[in-house]
């Protein structure tokens, strides 16, 4: 919207002017909060990236293979109840106090995933990392609106994926080395001490005076979210993942419960006509859930298929994430800068088709004549797709979010993308075990990859129903 207020770092207040063209994302007006950022991204990319290539092997080592999607998706499920709680908070305080809870918590949870002495503990741990992680993401994409020009945003965004390079190309390889040598616990001690200094760190520079905007008066609040909607809503997503690792009836009345749940109160946490892709927020907050269900249960089930096929060292599994996001942050510097006045809509369409390729490729992977590596390679090829895509989508949604409350914005698109994350990968699961228990595992994995074709190729379909008529994303 080419009317909506914004909030500058040190402003007394919302303000309609634009900084002098002059300004860079360096500039002494917008250096701090651009490093905060950096950081935050630095220490979420390197421990993400570590985490998830080693998940399968702990799962293994603490017999829980078959909870193995309820280890990944707990995380999912609390990312929603953090992304609606830290939505919530930046609306009426500003961005920064969520940012920095979540960036404390997020090293707590390591802790406890190190200990893990049952897979339950570890799903625990994961589940207070997506609460932290929710948080983070969501108080990360308000400040960007409050605290940056429309001409800034996808620079912004474009280095907050360029801050994950270099955890790209040491935490998964490295991971992938001390799980070989030592343990999957060593990974997560060893993540623990390096990020608790630079976290305390971050906390002291987000409680500088350069980086405070002043939260909305009163009267302009948002009404108080249904945080107990959103608890329902999370609770529906982990017994919903839990109920997919199984045929047993207790599981199957668990899927039952929490489909339910989520049927019931999630569509209360999303903007009206969300599910019937309705113009503008709704069908960018839609897209979101597509890109992401598609992208996390690639990114859950290849390193599950490397390990199982036996003959792909840890290591390498490790560097199938380091080029993905490698690749992730190239193509999302390309949208910034060459592809910066293309139509939103078209970056997401494009980056749409890209990842429908990707699970193609997956599905070749799998197939008997070809190496397990070609699988691998999806990965970097479904992260070039989600470069361009994922930030277009981001920016779509603070051009279409209300006057003030991008925080809401923000909220409804980590809504959807833990829903889309947990549906798909909720239906790849039951698809898999399904093949599972039909003794086909030969086949269980190519069929997962070749359903994600189909919301990739959904999502090209219904981009032009988030476009910007504005024009307000090429200015």
């Amino acid at each position: 919207m080419t009317d909506q207020l914004k909030l500058t770092p040190g402003a007394p207040g919302p303000v309609e002017a634009e900084p002098a063209s002059g300004d860079g994302l360096f500039s002494g007006r917008y250096a701090p909060v651009t490093a905060g950022f950096a950081v935050v991204m630095f220490l979420t990319g390197f421990a993400a990236l570590a985490v998830m290539p080693i998940l399968p092997t702990a799962a293994r080592d603490l017999d829980g293979v078959s909870l193995y999607p309820l280890v990944a998706g707990c995380f999912v499920a609390a990312s929603l109840l953090g992304g609606v709680m830290g939505g919530y908070w930046a609306d009426r305080a500003g961005a920064r106090r969520p940012l920095a809870a979540g960036v404390v918590l997020s090293v707590v949870t390591l802790l406890i995933s190190a200990t893990s002495g049952s897979i339950w503990q570890l799903a625990a741990g994961r589940f207070l990392d997506g609460l932290a992680g929710g948080m983070v993401a969501v108080a990360v994409n308000t400040a960007v609106a409050q605290a940056y020009p429309t001409r800034l945003r996808a620079r912004v965004l474009a280095l907050m994926s360029t801050c994950w390079l270099v955890p790209s190309l040491v935490g998964p390889p490295l991971a992938g080395l001390v799980v070989t040598w030592w343990s999957w616990r060593a990974v997560f001690f060893g993540l623990a001490a390096l990020t608790v200094l630079p976290a305390v760190a971050v906390v002291v520079l987000l409680r500088g005076r350069a980086w405070r905007a002043t939260p909305l008066p009163a009267e302009d609040r948002p009404p108080r979210p249904a945080l107990t909607v959103a608890l329902a809503v999370s609770l529906g997503a982990a017994l919903g993942q839990y109920g997919v690792s199984g045929w047993d009836p207790r599981r199957m009345l668990c899927a039952a419960v929490g489909v339910a749940l989520m049927v019931v109160f999630a569509a209360r946490l999303l903007p009206p006509g969300t599910w019937r892709a309705g113009r503008g927020l709704p069908a960018t907050a839609l897209l979101r859930g597509l890109s992401s269900g598609a992208f996390f249960t690639l990114e859950a089930f290849v390193p599950l298929f490397l390990l199982s096929d036996g003959s792909v060292p840890t290591v390498v599994t490790g560097l199938a994430f380091t080029g993905a996001a490698v690749a992730w942050a190239a193509s999302s510097w390309v949208q910034a800068h060459p592809l910066e006045h293309w139509p939103r809509h078209r970056l997401v369409a494009t980056g749409a088709v890209v990842m429908a390729l990707a699970a193609a490729l997956a599905v070749v992977g799998t197939l008997p004549a070809t190496h397990p590596y070609i699988a691998a390679s999806s990965m970097v090829v479904a992260a070039l797709g989600m470069g361009l895509l994922a930030p277009s989508v981001t920016l779509l949604s603070l051009i279409h979010s209300p006057p003030g409350r991008q925080g809401y914005a923000s909220s409804a698109l980590q809504t959807t993308q833990n829903l889309g994350q947990v549906t798909v990968l909720g239906l790849g699961s039951a698809l898999f075990n399904g093949f599972l228990a039909a003794d086909a595992e030969d086949t269980a994995y190519g069929a997962v990859f070749g359903m994600l074709i189909v919301p990739s190729l959904l999502i090209a379909v219904l981009a032009t129903r988030a476009r910007d008529d504005e024009g307000v994303s090429a200015k």
